[in-house]
């Protein structure tokens, strides 16, 4: 089974397993099979410990057996983390979780994050859904960063592209089409730090 680049995790159990520091640290260093005992080596922890730690992330699904090797009457277990970075689904805090609908300002940066955990509960469970059946979910993402010179010229991109968007979408929005699908679009601008910028 090959690793995921990405798994979302909506388990409320996983994802407390994941969230502990020493388990998190071990999960990146399971992006190639290891055994207990390199690990330890290379976290400087006990083995036992760190048996215990892989234990319980392989209870929660977040590391599988990659081989096993035989050594006399022995048998060494390598593992690998089964995706080679995770995110936690808004899910995993069930009611509590960021919900747009409840956000009462459209233009704040909190409504902007609510979306963002929408999209990542929505698509993760849809990622599930299609690797269960072995098919590839269709999706499409766009991402780049412009500096605007005023807050003037700001307004005047979000503007042409509202309308872009609204052409767009009258064009091809085919609400009672028999066999058709629904799909979200979500676009979105933010600030970001100088030293992030490419």
């Amino acid at each position: 089974m090959p690793m995921l680049d990405v798994e979302v995790i909506d388990d409320p159990a996983a994802a407390v397993v994941a969230l502990d520091p020493v388990r998190a640290r071990l999960l990146a260093e399971l992006a190639e099979p290891a055994s207990a005992a390199t690990l330890a080596e290379r976290v400087g922890l006990p083995r036992q410990k760190v048996n215990y730690h892989l234990r319980t992330l392989e209870a929660h699904g977040l590391v599988r057996v990659a081989e096993e090797r035989r050594w006399g009457g022995l048998t060494e277990r390598l593992l690998v983390a089964t995706a080679a970075s995770y995110v936690v689904s808004p899910d995993a805090l069930a009611e509590a979780a960021a919900d747009p609908a409840r956000a009462t300002d459209r233009l704040s940066a909190r409504y902007l994050i609510a979306l963002a955990a929408r999209l990542v509960r929505e698509v993760g469970e849809l990622v599930r859904q299609a690797g269960e059946a072995r098919k590839r979910l269709p999706t499409f993402a766009l991402d780049t960063e412009i500096r605007f010179r005023t807050a003037h010229e700001r307004a005047a991109f979000v503007d042409d592209l509202t309308n872009a968007v609204t052409d767009l979408v009258s064009r091809y929005h085919a609400g009672s089409a028999s066999g058709g699908r629904w799909h979200r679009l979500v676009i979105a601008t933010h600030p970001i730090k100088h030293e992030e910028a490419q």
